[in-house]
C-alpha cells in the first residue's frame, strides 16, 4: 500500500489553517483568478518583441498563468528610453528579459519540465514551485540510495556485535517488518509529507533496533547457559520485557510530543514515529520469538568466533577521568546552552545546491537582476486615492524594487468600469484591489521579515486589520512565528514526559534528574555547534532534532544505569560502574554507532537542507550522547551515590565493608 500514499512537498501546506498568510491565500483564491508569482524565467539575448512573443508562449502551458513582464508595469507605446530606468531593469536588463508567474499546485514536476524544453539549457529558471519539483524528483531515489548504503552498514555493525552470520538478518527482518507495515498504513492518513517519507522509515529502523538486540542476546545468554529453546526465550522475554518497554516508552512519548507542534509537519512526522515505535515493539514482542524458535537451528549452524574481543578494564580508564569530566562539561554547559538559543535559523528550505542545475540558474539570475522576491498585499476594494497614497509609501519602503498596482500601471484618474476586464481583472476582485510589491531581498532572514513587518505596518496604517499580505516570505515568517512558539511546547512536553517515564523505571528523583542531565548536555552541545561555525540550521531540523535526540539516545543512559543499579545492589559504587562499564560498554556502543550512522548517511545522500540538516544533527548528537553517558553519567553515578541512595525508593544498596580498588 505504501505505492499509494501521496507525499506533500509544500511547506506551506502545513502551516495552521489560521495563520494569517493561510487565511491570505484562502482570500485570494476566492476573489481572484491568478495565484501568487511562484516561478521566475530568465531569457538572454532577446529583443522587447521576442520576449514579448515569448510570453505568449509561456503562458500557453498548461498551468502556468499570470506571467508578469514590463508590459503589465508600464504603457509599451511608450518609448522604454522614457520609462523609469529602475522600472525597466526590474524586468528587462541588458538584453535579458525576467518573467514571473504561477505554477499549479500539484503538477510541478511535469510543468517545469515543459518549460526547461521550452527555453533550453542557456536560459535560466528558479523559484518554489522549481524547488518544489526539485525535491520530488529527488525524494525516493535519494531515500533508495540512503537505505542502499544504510543497510550494509547496520549488517556489518551487527555481525561484529553477534555471534551469528545469520542473526543480523534475524534482527532487520523483526524490525523490516514493522517498517514496512508503518509505511503501508499511512494510506490511512490521506498523505505524509516529504520529511516523514525521508527521514521517518530510516529513523524508525535505528531507533527500534535495540529491542530485537536485546531480546536475542538476553535469548542467546540463556541457551548458552544449557536451557532449552523454548525456556530461554520465554526466560529472555521476561528478563529483556522491562528494559524494551522502557526504552519504547521514552522513545514513544519523545515522539508523542511532536504531534503537539501546530507547525503540521512535526506532528506529521511524530504520529509515523509514534505508529512505527508501537509496530516495533510488537514485532519483537510477538513476531521476532516465533521468527527465532522456528529457525534457531539456523543461527546455531552459522556461528563464528567473536570478532571484536569483550572490553576489559574499560571502566577503570574511564574513572580515572571522572573529575576532569564533571569539571570540563560544568563549564561548557551554560555557553551551550546560551549558544544553541542564539542560532540563526532557516525556515524554508535554503538555496539550492550549485552543482545542480536550479543552483546555477538562481546564481545567473541574481547576477544580473539581484535578488526578486515578491510579496502580494490585498486591501478593500473602493477608494482610489487612499490606494494611491499606500502605494507611494510602499515604494519607499527600503528594498521594494517596484510596486504594481492598478494606480501605478493604468491610473488613479482612469475609472475601471472605463476599461476592459481583462486589463483591471489583475488587480480589482468584487472587495479587494491586489498590490503586487518586488524586493531585492532573500524570501527569508533579518532583513525580509522587516520589510514584511513595513508593509503590513504602511497598510495597517491605512487599512487597520482589513488587508491581507501573501507570498513565499510572508509564508515563510509566519513559519517562523508558528515555530518558534511550538519549540517551547515540544520541548517541555519531551523532557517533563520522559522524566515521568524515568520516574516509574527508576522509583527515583535522582536517576530521572542524572539521566536528562546527561542527555540534554549533550543535545545543547549539538545545537550549539552552528552558532560557533557562524552557520545558520534548518529550524524544522533543529525542532525535531531536539526531541528526537533526547528521546533516542536516553536509551544508552537507561541500559546502562538499569545494569549499574543491579550491581550496586551487591557491591559499592566505584567497583560497581566499572563493572557496568566492562559489560555495557560494548552494547551502548553498538545502538550509538547505528543511529550515527543513519544520521550521517542522510547528512550525505540528501540534496533537501532539511533532511540534510535533520541527517547531520542527528548523527552528531547520537556521538555526543554516547561520550556523555560513557564519561559523564559513570563519574555522576559515583560522586553523587549518597544522595541517589537517599531519593531513591528501596534502593537497596551495597553497604558492607569497603575493597581497595
Amino acid at each position: 500500500m505504501q505505492f499509494f500514499v501521496s507525499v506533500n512537498y509544500d511547506m506551506k501546506d502545513y502551516l495552521p489553517k489560521d495563520s494569517p498568510s493561510t487565511e491570505a491565500m484562502d482570500v485570494m483564491e476566492e476573489e481572484f483568478e491568478g495565484a501568487v508569482p511562484n516561478t521566475d524565467v530568465m531569457m538572454q539575448d532577446v529583443t522587447i518583441q521576442e520576449a514579448l512573443a515569448f510570453k505568449e508562449e509561456l503562458s500557453a502551458i498548461d498551468g502556468v498563468s499570470d506571467v508578469t513582464w514590463l508590459d503589465d508595469a508600464v504603457d509599451m507605446k511608450t518609448p522604454i528610453e522614457m520609462i523609469d530606468e529602475e522600472t525597466v531593469e526590474t524586468y528587462y536588463k541588458d538584453g535579458n528579459a525576467l518573467f514571473s508567474f504561477s505554477i499549479r499546485d500539484g503538477d510541478e514536476v511535469e510543468i517545469t519540465d515543459e518549460i526547461y524544453e521550452l527555453i533550453g539549457e542557456d536560459n535560466a529558471m528558479i523559484g518554489e514551485a522549481l524547488n518544489t519539483a526539485t525535491q520530488q524528483k529527488m525524494a525516493f531515489s535519494e531515500t533508495m540510495f540512503a537505505a542502499s548504503l544504510l543497510v550494509p552498514v547496520i549488517i556489518i555493525i551487527l555481525i561484529l556485535s553477534t555471534t551469528s552470520w545469520l542473526e543480523p538478518v534475524f534482527f532487520l527482518t523483526a524490525i523490516g517488518v514493522s517498517v514496512l507495515i508503518n509505511l503501508g498504513t499511512n494510506i490511512f492518513l490521506g498523505e505524509i509529507s516529504f520529511v516523514t517519507q525521508s527521514v521517518a522509515p530510516i529513523l524508525q529502523l535505528a531507533v527500534s533496533l535495540d529491542y530485537a538486540i536485546f531480546l536475542l542476546h538476553s535469548f542467546q545468554d540463556y541457551r548458552d547457559e544449557g536451557i532449552e529453546p523454548k525456556e530461554a526465550m520465554r526466560l529472555a522475554m521476561k528478563r529483556s520485557f522491562p528494559a524494551i518497554i522502557a526504552s519504547a516508552s521514552t522513545t514513544f512519548f519523545g515522539f508523542i510530543a511532536l504531534t503537539f507542534m501546530n507547525f503540521e509537519i512535526g506532528s506529521d512526522l511524530g504520529l509515523n514515529l509514534v505508529k512505527g515505535i508501537v509496530l516495533s515493539f510488537i514485532s519483537v514482542i510477538i513476531f521476532l520469538p516465533a521468527l527465532t524458535l522456528m529457525f534457531y537451528k539456523w543461527i546455531d549452524k552459522t556461528q563464528h568466533k567473536p570478532i571484536i574481543p569483550k572490553f576489559k578494564n574499560v571502566g577503570k580508564y574511564v574513572m580515572k577521568w571522572k573529575v576532569p569530566v564533571v569539571i570540563l562539561v560544568a563549564l561548557l554547559i551554560v555557553p551551550t546552552f546560551m549558544a544553541q538559543s542564539k542560532t540563526s535559523f532557516i525556515y524554508g528550505i535554503g538555496e539550492q545546491p550549485e552543482d545542480t542545475r536550479a543552483g546555477s540558474d538562481e546564481k545567473e539570475i541574481e547576477s544580473i537582476f539581484g535578488k526578486n522576491t515578491q510579496i502580494v498585499l490585498l486591501v478593500p476594494k473602493g477608494d482610489v486615492a487612499k490606494e494611491a497614497k499606500l502605494v507611494q509609501d510602499l515604494d519607499e519602503v527600503s528594498d521594494v524594487k517596484h510596486a504594481l498596482a492598478y494606480v501605478t500601471t493604468v491610473s488613479a484618474a482612469i475609472p475601471e468600469e472605463y476599461l476592459e476586464e481583462d486589463v483591471t481583472e489583475q488587480f480589482y476582485s468584487d472587495h479587494y484591489s491586489r498590490v503586487i510589491l518586488t524586493t531585492d531581498e532573500e524570501a527569508e532572514g533579518d532583513n525580509a521579515f522587516s520589510i514584511i513587518e513595513e508593509v503590513q505596518e504602511n497598510a495597517e496604517n491605512y487599512y487597520g486589520d482589513d488587508y491581507y499580505t501573501l507570498g513565499e516570505s510572508v509564508t515563510l515568517y509566519d513559519m517562523k512565528n508558528v515555530v518558534q512558539k511550538d519549540n517551547k511546547l515540544v520541548n517541555i512536553l519531551t523532557v517533563v514526559t520522559i522524566a515521568l517515564v524515568l520516574l516509574v523505571t527508576f522509583k527515583s528523583i535522582s536517576f530521572p534528574v542524572l539521566l536528562l542531565l546527561t542527555i540534554q548536555s549533550s543535545v545543547w552541545i549539538n545545537l550549539s555547534v552552528p552558532y560557533f561555525t557562524n552557520s545558520s540550521l534548518v529550524f524544522v531540523g533543529y525542532l525535531i532534532v531536539s526531541t528526537v535526540q533526547l528521546a533516542a539516545t536516553v536509551d544508552y543512559a537507561i541500559l546502562l544505569t538499569v545494569e549499574y543499579r543491579e550491581n550496586r545492589k551487591k557491591m559499592h559504587a566505584l567497583p560497581a560502574i566499572k563493572q557496568t562499564l566492562d559489560e555495557k560498554l560494548f552494547a551502548i556502543i553498538i545502538s550509538a554507532s547505528i543511529l550515527s550512522s543513519v544520521g550521517f548517511i542522510l547528512w550525505i545522500t540528501s540534496t533537501n537542507p532539511v533532511v540534510s540538516s535533520i541527517g547531520l544533527l542527528l548523527g552528531r548528537g547520537a556521538l555526543l550522547a554516547f561520550t556523555m553517558v560513557v564519561l559523564l553519567l559513570p563519574a555522576m553515578l559515583v560522586m553523587l551515590d549518597k544522595l541517589i541512595d537517599k531519593t531513591s525508593w528501596k534502593a537497596n544498596f551495597y553497604r558492607g565493608e569497603k575493597e581497595e580498588n
